[in-house]
């Protein structure tokens, strides 16, 4: 899988050579999935909060902050409404999002990277975050900026990684 994946990048013309980061594999929980998105499955062992627990500690320790919380479904509760669970959280590394927007604006719209917690009928927990793999590709970055695109990469698929394992 993972020198599919190497060889998927070259081919968009993601330069792995300049990278200092050997690349994140995701958990085999989670996969490719519509509209250009990540969605793993928390695995059977771990609640959402655990997951989402595992996910705060991972970012941190990666000196990535949790910039925003949005309980989703609280809000539908509150107007009246019925909702599975539904949790967004937002993770940034302020210093690089700024150079990402500066190389380009169209970076803010990605901004801060977002990882969701759904719980669908089944009870089941489900974490969906960007497919960062296709975006870096097509985002043309420039060799000094690639090692950065690379980390974020890297981050955030630890931090969904976590969430799904239960990893404290």
């Amino acid at each position: 899988m993972k020198k599919i994946l190497i060889t998927c990048l070259f081919c968009l013309g993601f330069s792995l050579n300049i990278q200092a980061e050997e690349m994140f594999e995701l958990s085999d929980q989670c996969k490719e999935d519509v509209m250009n998105m990540i969605k793993c499955k928390v695995a059977d062992d771990v609640t959402a909060d655990d997951a989402i627990d595992s996910m705060k500690l991972r970012a941190n320790f990666l000196n990535f902050k949790l910039v925003g919380h949005m309980p989703l479904s609280e809000q539908v509760a509150a107007m009246g409404g019925k909702s599975n669970r539904m949790e967004i959280f937002q993770f940034c590394d302020a210093m690089i999002a700024a150079q990402m927007v500066k190389h380009s604006m169209a970076f803010a719209g990605y901004l801060p990277c977002r990882i969701s917690l759904v719980v669908d009928e089944k009870d089941q927990a489900w974490l969906i975050t960007l497919n960062m793999d296709s975006t870096m590709g097509d985002a043309s970055l420039p060799k000094e900026l690639q090692g950065l695109g690379m980390k974020v990469r890297n981050n955030i698929y630890s931090i969904i990684t976590a969430g799904a394992e239960g990893d404290l």
